[in-house]
């Protein structure tokens, strides 16, 4: 890679780089996209609620799947960086290995005022790039080969501000206490199903075999809205969340701009990338700074990711609020 393109880095003077760290300063946070991050957080606490609320009126003892779900999620939580990276066959790099790459993550997270993660680079060809990471002292940020051939090195340096950014907003760990009582949701009504299927439930011939059932039919109905409702509001908050991620990368770099081109570089790139090689991405999808997923851009409420015109649009509007200062 190192002998196909230049990787040198901008050397800002000292006088540069206290220009860039006063007009972010002046840069405060966008309030409309936190009141919308917690607007979403609330509506899940009251669905959750609900959940066990209902749980309880019907009868339904959660202490098993509740076990069961904190187990999953446990396991998620703490060995989610390296299911990832094994999934795209991603590996760690020293900085003998990338030192360019070191270099500009050296220079970010200097900026950022937060721990170094370590550094994977994919041999995949699709360009893209994600954060992992129980919290910022466990963190990976891994590239792909594809987004390094792409890229410039002041858009890699956006894409890679994005990247920090979630990591430092702790992202991972919101994301995966917002799923756990989807996660309860539909683990429970699974059980039900297969209980119902294998007779379980319809075929009590008790006094009360009856009420049972429906109580226990109930429970399944309800789990399932439950289940639905929370993914469409966890997928608002991730979308929430990558919009916060552009907009704090952006004013880490002092260059919306630069993040810009790359998210539109990397999108024209995925479109053209056959189907078949982007399922090997699909794993590390909801990490992705863009999706590499066919479609998702029409998929609305049901997106992972927001749409590249409007994050490009908001980037835009940043930049100008920048130049302003």
């Amino acid at each position: 890679l190192q002998t196909t393109r230049d990787y040198s880095i901008i050397n800002h003077t000292p006088n540069t780089e206290r220009a860039m760290a006063r007009r972010r300063r002046s840069i405060g946070r966008d309030r409309g996209l936190q009141f919308r991050m917690y607007f979403v957080m609330f509506n899940l606490i009251i669905v959750y609620l609900f959940f066990f609320a209902a749980m309880t009126l019907i009868g339904i003892d959660l202490t098993f799947i509740v076990i069961l779900a904190l187990i999953l999620l446990g396991t998620q939580y703490f060995f989610s960086d390296k299911l990832v990276l094994r999934s795209v066959g991603a590996r760690i790099v020293s900085p003998d290995e990338a030192p360019e790459l070191h270099s500009t993550i050296d220079r970010l997270v200097a900026k950022a005022g937060m721990p170094k993660p370590k550094i994977a680079i994919s041999k995949s060809d699709i360009p893209n790039a994600f954060a992992t990471g129980r919290n910022p002292q466990n963190s990976v940020v891994c590239v792909t080969e594809g987004i390094m051939r792409r890229l410039t090195n002041d858009e890699l340096e956006g894409v890679l501000g994005h990247e920090l950014t979630h990591i430092k907003n702790r992202d991972v760990t919101v994301i995966t206490f917002a799923s756990f009582f989807a996660t309860l949701a539909s683990m429970l009504s699974g059980m039900l199903m297969w209980m119902m299927l294998l007779g379980g439930l319809t075929g009590s011939r008790s006094r009360n075999g009856g009420g049972l059932a429906m109580g226990f039919m109930a429970a399944y109905v309800i789990s399932l809205i439950v289940y639905f409702v929370a993914n469409l509001l966890i997928l608002a908050l991730s979308r929430y969340r990558e919009y916060s991620a552009d907009r704090g990368g952006a004013i880490l770099t002092g260059q919306p701009s630069h993040l810009a081109s790359g998210l539109m570089k990397i999108t024209g790139s995925i479109s053209r990338i056959p189907t078949q090689d982007l399922r090997k991405m699909e794993t590390a999808n909801a990490f992705c700074i863009v999706s590499a997923l066919r479609g998702e851009s029409l998929a609305g409420l049901f997106a992972s990711h927001p749409p590249i015109d409007k994050r490009v649009s908001r980037l835009r509007d940043l930049s100008r609020e920048l130049d302003r200062r």
